[in-house]
């Protein structure tokens, strides 16, 4: 099945609310309202929900109680409330996979996320757009279980979804990997193209010339989570870093081994996100 059939199949596309597809087309409006798009999110119970609990969070620490989606936009910034909305969106927008994961995907990919987030700040990159595209950076693989369960399924039974061969034995088997996959996604569903590029690259950055800091960036933050999902021990994640790829954006790896705070000081809070 090539990438347009994929696409194709109903099934293969998550469901996600109208203010979620409204926040994703906000970044290519330089005269969006947030007062509209507030007021929107409002009336979506079961966002605003999730938006309160996430932004009264330890993550946060806010200095009062969030008790309005207004509120959150004042305390927090759009540009938070942006990103903790579409993440909400994204990891309610598939339910119930035959072969996946889906607790051990998620938590992989808030991982990922909070440790782009981490490194792009140390590094003085755009840490919100750094969230997320780690946070969408392997959203493909759910599209291709969607759109495809039974070629997936039988993939499964040889490699795991956790093992860094996983990308390139997609290619070779499909003509294109989740990487891709999740790129394309984020293209149709008019990601401002610094998204889909983060995506696109993520998996090999040193591909591109120049590097995509944000792609390199959540390389290594993806790699890094991989690596707790696989029980590796501090020699083994020592031998493994790609010291490559960290050259490139100045990231050595003691950030990665003794300088990166544990995943539940990282997340706290945000598991809500994934829950």
């Amino acid at each position: 099945m090539n990438l347009d059939a994929l696409f194709s199949q109903p099934q293969a596309l998550p469901t996600i609310p109208k203010v979620v597809q409204e926040l994703i087309q906000s970044f290519n409006d330089e005269d969006v309202s947030v007062g509209d798009i507030t007021r929107r999110l409002s009336a979506d119970q079961v966002l605003s929900a999730r938006l309160l609990r996430l932004a009264n969070s330890a993550y946060y620490h806010v200095s009062r109680t969030v008790a309005t989606v207004g509120d959150a936009v004042t305390m927090l910034g759009f540009i938070n409330v942006r990103t903790l909305v579409i993440g909400a969106g994204l990891t309610g927008g598939f339910k119930g996979l035959a072969g996946m994961d889906l607790k051990q995907f998620w938590r992989h990919s808030l991982h990922t996320a909070v440790a782009a987030r981490h490194l792009s700040k140390e590094l003085g990159l755009n840490a919100e757009l750094a969230f997320t595209v780690g946070l969408m950076h392997a959203i493909g693989q759910l599209v291709m279980h969607a759109g495809m369960p039974q070629a997936m399924l039988q993939l499964d039974r040889t490699i795991n979804a956790m093992d860094p061969r996983r990308m390139e034995l997609e290619r070779q088997t499909f003509g294109y990997s989740y990487i891709d996959v999740g790129a394309e996604l984020a293209r149709r569903w008019k990601f401002p193209e610094e998204f889909s590029n983060g995506i696109a690259h993520s998996g090999q950055p040193l591909q591109q010339t120049p590097v995509n800091p944000v792609a390199a960036v959540v390389h290594i933050a993806a790699w890094r989570s991989r690596a707790e999902e696989n029980h590796l021990n501090a020699e083994e994640i020592e031998v493994g870093w790609p010291a490559n790829v960290g050259a490139e954006i100045g990231l050595s790896g003691s950030a990665l081994l003794q300088d990166l705070p544990a995943w539940a000081e990282l997340s706290a809070g945000l598991e809500e996100l994934i829950a």
